[in-house]
């Protein structure tokens, strides 16, 4: 089981205004801020969360190559909420929502590319 992960970004302030906004659609805030560090977690905190957070961005140079990072998502509308939210705040297509048949039969996910080219995913398992 992952506990967290996170990426290094060029420019935080304009990732954390990217990430902020898309990942709010599936229910993801700021937790902790530094200067140098941005952790997210899911709004609904309970006692076991780490309090900063699953997903951490920290300044410093891109990965190389760029990661692929996927979030779960809680249902269709969520997914093709953050495609379309990151889409307006600047990523680029990678994938439109739609079912991902190669990963499994109801495998449903949106991909992006985001503003340091990282292969931002969220995915829903529609059950089966």
């Amino acid at each position: 089981m992952i506990d967290h992960t996170g990426i290094s970004v060029k420019n935080l302030a304009l990732s954390k205004k990217f990430y902020e906004s898309v990942l709010a659609t599936l229910g993801y805030v700021v937790r902790v801020e530094s200067e140098d560090a941005i952790g997210f977690g899911t709004s609904q905190y309970n006692k076991e969360d780490d309090p900063g957070g699953d997903f951490w961005l920290s300044r410093g140079d891109p990965f190389l190559p760029t990661s692929h990072i996927a979030f779960r998502a809680e249902s269709i509308s969520q997914v093709v909420a953050f495609y379309e939210v990151a889409l307006a705040s600047g990523a680029r297509d990678n994938g439109a929502p739609g079912l991902r048949p190669n990963f499994h039969a109801s495998y449903y996910a949106a991909f992006v590319l985001d503003p340091d080219k990282y292969n931002i995913e969220a995915v829903f398992h529609c059950g089966g």
